[in-house]
């Protein structure tokens, strides 16, 4: 199975790959560079060694009487290399141009002095032998088992303690580069001028500091011109208020008639949308009111008889005990919209409570009206929208409702939710944070 290279996409892992890459290079390149150094140093001092011991043991051994030469052999044995008296074993002989290293240094030590000859003797040890002759005739044989240059134990050790060291030290700088961005990107990500804005850190280098120092002022541009927008829809709003009294009270003074008729229903309606939007422009900006520790339960049984002491249908099911730290004329109106809202399109509403999980509640709002084409169910959030079927004032409102439902949840820390049900109908669903169980 082939398994096809591809660049890493995460900024993250580029980093790590690109630093891990050429520090690993760099690291292996200067360790092969000190082990080939000292490779040539420890094969010339152990040839030099070798020259000189040699030249030392032949001479000795030519100088010392023939029959104490014996005595001394086990006196001149080295490690890899000793002297034997006599023909020595057969082999096949060594050419001058593939004799081993160590031939050549002894040829360069007694060859001078000495006729020496080479054969590879084979065996389960491979070696081989130098053949020689002393002053009086007396066959020696320098018996040399090559070896591997020694190499200390402790330098595989040292490589792997500086690879994890880089390891190490590349996931440091490179959590230390992404840092500021993953803080950036989720700032980003959870910005929202509706609700209390968080400035980021402006601590760090230089660079972190500046962006985030932007992003602070960009978050402060952004909601003081929401700000400035709400004040104005608000200030209209207010205003309208008074010349729309005026004109009922003159309305009031004219004779009955069909146009009066119309012209009072103008004006409620036209008083209805300047409410409405004076309530949305107020839930932009959040509410000053404090939060209170409420029973849920309480609450919303309450919130079920007021509409059914006005023989409205909706339903409470489920009970959760629990108390609920939160602002509770913020969270009626959110559920007055959202019933209203069932009531107008279905004319009956269900109220269910469940958790989501240990900290979080759910509260939604059913009903079995049209629903929403799916297309529509995010649409419908944003002030003045209005689905086609509820182009008429009288079922489809000011299209405000929703919207003002959405910004006072975010208001009280909550989320808000549309979806359809299955059978048809709507189901708006609340979730609500830092549940305590009573």
């Amino acid at each position: 199975m082939n398994f096809p290279l591809r660049w890493p996409r995460t900024l993250a892992s580029q980093l790590s790959l690109i630093f891990l890459a050429s520090l690993v290079l760099a690291h292996g390149l200067s360790f092969s560079l000190q082990f080939y150094e000292r490779y040539e140093s420890a094969k010339s001092t152990m040839l030099s060694n070798l020259e000189s011991d040699v030249a030392t043991s032949i001479a000795i051994l030519d100088r010392l009487p023939p029959a104490e030469r014996e005595a001394w052999l086990p006196r001149l044995e080295r490690q890899n290399y000793r002297y034997l008296l006599g023909s020595g074993e057969s082999g096949t002989p060594l050419h001058f141009n593939n004799m081993p290293i160590a031939a050549r240094s002894i040829d360069d030590a007694i060859g001078q002095d000495y006729t020496v000859t080479y054969t590879d003797v084979p065996g389960p040890k491979k070696h081989f032998q130098g053949h020689l002759k002393l002053t009086d005739g007396t066959p020696v044989i320098i018996d040399v088992f090559p070896s591997a240059i020694p190499y200390a134990l402790w330098l595989p050790v040292v490589l792997l303690l500086q690879l994890g060291l880089l390891i190490g030290c590349t996931w440091l700088a490179v959590r230390m580069a992404i840092r500021p961005l993953t803080r950036l990107a989720q700032a980003v990500e959870t910005l929202d001028p509706n609700v209390h804005t968080t400035h980021l850190d402006v601590s760090g280098p230089t660079e972190v500091a500046f962006a985030a120092v932007a992003f602070n002022s960009m978050q402060d541009r952004i909601a003081a011109y929401l700000k400035e927008r709400m004040q104005i829809l608000g200030a209209i709003s207010h205003d309208l208020q008074t010349p729309l009294t005026r004109m009922k009270l003159r309305v009031e003074f004219m004779d009955d008639s069909t146009e009066k008729d119309k012209l009072w229903n103008d004006l409620d309606e036209m008083e209805h949308l300047v409410r409405e939007g004076v309530a949305y422009a107020r839930s932009v900006h959040g509410t000053t009111e404090t939060s209170h520790r409420i029973d849920l339960d309480s609450f919303l049984d309450s919130l079920v008889f007021d509409y059914q002491d006005m023989g409205k249908q909706v339903e409470l099911e489920g009970k959760n005990a629990a108390v609920v730290n939160t602002r509770p004329h913020a969270l009626r109106r959110v559920l007055v919209n959202l019933v209203d809202n069932a009531l107008n399109f279905a004319g009956a509403a269900e109220i269910v409570v469940g958790s989501e999980t240990e900290c979080q509640l759910s509260i939604k709002v059913l009903d079995r009206g049209p629903g929403i084409a799916e297309a529509e169910l995010a649409q419908v959030m944003q002030p003045f929208y209005r689905v086609e079927n509820s182009r008429n004032r009288d079922t489809g409102g000011t299209g405000l409702g929703l919207a003002i439902a959405q910004q006072l949840a975010l208001a009280i820390g909550g989320s808000l939710t549309l979806s359809n049900r299955n059978g048809g109908g709507l189901c708006a669903e609340l979730k609500l944070s830092a549940l305590v169980r009573a």
